[in-house]
């Protein structure tokens, strides 16, 4: 897949929030869900503010990195998409050359 300028611009390289909502929305998730899931994978260290979970989510949405899938309880599940599983992946490639490149720069 290719992707478009916008996408590139706005999601290459990728901030910690955008980065945790796609690696959480592998699983389909409501906000709530999402907010105390990053807050577990980080070990309290990342707390999303309800404003900054809300706002990415649905510019995430209209740019098509995922998807509202269904309400549940009043709460919107959402989940990746393939554009948003591309993104993922081109981020957590250039992650893993930076720790290499550190593990290397080390020796």
């Amino acid at each position: 897949m290719v992707l478009d300028a916008h996408i590139r611009k706005v999601y290459i390289p990728m901030t910690e929030t955008g980065f945790y909502i796609l690696l959480c929305l592998r699983t389909e998730m409501h906000g709530y869900s999402i907010v105390r899931r990053v807050e577990e994978l980080t070990d309290g260290e990342i707390r999303l503010s309800p404003g900054t979970m809300y706002g990415s989510l649905s510019k995430m949405e209209k740019d098509g990195l995922i998807r509202f899938v269904r309400e549940e309880e009043k709460r919107k599940l959402y989940v990746i998409t393939p554009l948003g599983e591309e993104v993922l992946s081109l981020e957590m490639r250039r992650i893993e050359r930076l720790y290499r490149n550190m593990m290397e720069a080390r020796t």
